[in-house]
């Protein structure tokens, strides 16, 4: 082989290699259309601290999906580490935790969103991949119960244990219509890319969401998607990539600023409730992407 001929073949592999570490799709995404109806269930993706700007460059999947449908440019976590961010997003408070302290040391009697759903006689479930059977109050492996806020509300132990299951539960309620109407799906620490790379998480993701948007929920128009960041990585105060998909939704660039409040309260607002604590005062996210949500 000349050198010339092996220089160009070097070169062409640089090239694609180039484009492979850029972020590119590993293949071209496509997604499902389906007839736009009023949003009944809300199904909420969380990974692990990475910002805006660093979310944009390693989530080519999760970037596209914000650039078809939906994608908030000013959503901020609140606040640091990532218990009280998830309790934001879940109960419209961080109910004054300031760490990452397991339920033994963290509890509170106040509702949550999920809560909030059954007492409407609606539905709720939390897919926890890694989750030692139901509603695990300890770290078991990849497992972090930090990342499950659904552990951390005592009152609601009892429905916790029936209705916070391994994310494995998640393709089966996709293909046969049944996801709750308040949802929310916690990678393991890996998927979630705390311990991995923000490349893997993306994989994960797009492995997940296509089987969910293969499914009966998505097609009938009534379910809407979050992915979105528990907080960023201190390097951007807190701002993070925050995509919603609905067939509603056609590229849309939301700039109002949003919070995980904002969240909490997109979740009461698909109930048809009161949003809990902050979150009543926090701007809509219902009102910001111009989702059709049901009137409380």
């Amino acid at each position: 082989m000349s050198n010339k001929v092996l220089g160009l073949l070097v070169v062409t592999a640089m090239t694609v290699l180039s484009a492979c570490t850029a972020g590119e799709p590993s293949a071209p995404v496509t997604f499902p259309t389906a007839q736009p109806a009023t949003v009944t269930k809300l199904l909420v993706f969380v990974v692990e601290n990475h910002s805006l700007d660093q979310m944009r460059a390693a989530m080519p999947f999760t970037t596209e999906l914000g650039k078809q449908f939906a994608v908030a440019t000013s959503y901020r976590a609140v606040t640091h580490p990532s218990l009280p961010n998830y309790l934001a997003m879940t109960g419209g408070s961080t109910f004054g935790v300031t760490d990452d302290g397991p339920p033994s040391r963290h509890s509170t009697d106040q509702p949550s969103v999920f809560g909030q759903a059954l007492a409407l006689g609606k539905t709720a479930r939390l897919y926890a991949e890694g989750v030692p059977g139901t509603c695990a109050t300890d770290n078991s492996g990849r497992y972090a119960v930090k990342h499950n806020p659904w552990a951390y509300y005592l009152s609601e132990r009892s429905a916790c244990a029936r209705y916070d299951v391994p994310a494995g539960a998640l393709g089966k309620d996709a293909a046969a219509g049944e996801l709750p109407n308040a949802g929310m799906v916690v990678p393991d620490l890996c998927n979630d890319a705390h311990d991995c790379d923000l490349s893997v998480a993306d994989e994960w993701l797009r492995t997940e969401i296509e089987a969910v948007m293969s499914g009966p929920d998505w097609r009938a128009g009534h379910l809407a998607l979050v992915v979105t960041a528990d907080e960023d990585d201190r390097s951007q105060d807190n701002l993070v990539l925050t995509a919603v998909a609905h067939p509603s939704l056609r590229a849309a660039v939301v700039t109002t600023p949003l919070t995980h409040y904002s969240l909490a309260r997109l979740y009461s607002e698909v109930l048809g409730a009161q949003p809990l604590g902050e979150a009543a005062a926090a701007p809509s996210m219902a009102a910001a992407f111009g989702l059709d949500v049901a009137k409380g």
